[in-house]
């Protein structure tokens, strides 16, 4: 077997374990409102959340074909495999330490990150192409900006529509609301999320070789919305406890305009190729509705760490792929 093959198969088998850790780590920020509200069970939500996000994987390419090609050119890359693996390490390694932690960290800002800093190492700055790079950053910056601005429309509209309505029936109505709100949320993950490892095996495909086109093949795109799902099913419940709980108290009719805002706001990216965060939108949407309802409820220090989080996670991540890189250029 010789090392183009052995790295190829090592990639893949990242990327889908990349795909699964992502189904535990960020899903769960799809169902956290409707479990936190008691719209859902655990178990409900967690089966509901697999199946949705397994058929929005199976739906759009858009995404995968951004990751592809926009980051760097995998038809110019030089030692592509080891780049490549050396991102998927990185990220998987991040994603673990923010799991472990509670912490809401992004796996779309990981993996992006690791991408640029293997790259980086690998062949300068000069390896990146920075328009579609720069493409992906500002997308990553507006979505939970929007996230939060349309999350504080959305909810101050319900208000004012419910305003005079009985509270105790208003909330009933809409925990039963939430649970088509928490199917949406989450299948507009999966359109989004899942195809980011379809694109990083695509890309490793063309590296080495086994493909001239940025075209996602079916076999691939099967297998990482199954690895998907079953990370799903595996659950996530610190990071559950974060998002459902500690950003603000979350109610049916609150739940159900952050999963609308959020699924909006993942929908539209996805619709424009391009991939966001999926865990920075609907603590965004959240924040946004929180803030709306009452500013002093909301959770300040728990976004603030978000905000950290975010802020640091592309440069870590960048730093510990280009480590990756510099570890595996000794052996392949």
């Amino acid at each position: 077997m010789n090392t183009i093959l052995i790295l190829t198969i090592l990639i893949v088998v990242f990327a889908v374990t990349f795909d699964f850790i992502n189904g535990f780590h960020d899903t769960a920020n799809a169902i956290a409102t409707s479990v936190s509200t008691k719209a859902l069970q655990p178990k409900h939500a967690i089966i509901l959340a697999s199946v949705m996000n397994f058929i929005g994987a199976m739906t759009f390419t858009g995404v995968a074909k951004t990751i592809t090609k926009d980051i760097v050119d995998p038809f110019t890359l030089e030692n592509g495999s080891t780049i490549i693996l050396a991102a998927l390490l990185a990220a998987i390694a991040w994603n673990l330490i923010t799991w472990y932690y509670g912490i809401p960290s992004s796996s779309s800002h990981a993996l992006i990150g690791s991408i640029a800093g293997a790259a980086i190492a690998a062949s300068g700055f000069s390896s990146l192409n920075y328009s579609g790079f720069l493409s992906i950053i500002k997308a990553l910056i507006i979505s939970p900006i929007l996230a939060f601005a349309v999350g504080f429309i959305v909810y101050s509209i319900i208000k004012v529509i419910f305003k005079n309505s009985n509270l105790t029936k208003t909330n009933k109505r809409f925990r039963r609301i939430q649970i088509a709100t928490a199917a949406l949320q989450s299948y507009s993950h999966g359109t989004n999320d899942a195809q980011k490892a379809m694109g990083i095996i695509t890309m490793a495909l063309i590296v080495n070789n086994y493909q001239s086109s940025e075209d996602i093949q079916i076999w691939v795109q099967f297998i990482c919305a199954l690895a998907m799902a079953l990370g799903t099913a595996m659950g996530g419940w610190k990071i559950i406890k974060t998002v459902g709980g500690k950003i603000m108290k979350i109610r049916p009719v609150s739940g159900v305009a952050a999963d609308l805002t959020g699924a909006a706001v993942i929908f539209g990216a996805t619709f424009i190729h391009l991939p966001v965060s999926t865990t920075h939108v609907i603590s965004s949407s959240i924040l946004g509705v929180g803030s709306s309802h009452r500013l002093k409820g909301v959770q300040w220090g728990t976004a603030q760490r978000m905000l950290i989080t975010w802020v640091i996670t592309l440069p870590i991540s960048a730093t510990l792929a280009a480590i990756f890189f510099y570890i595996l250029n000794v052996f392949f």
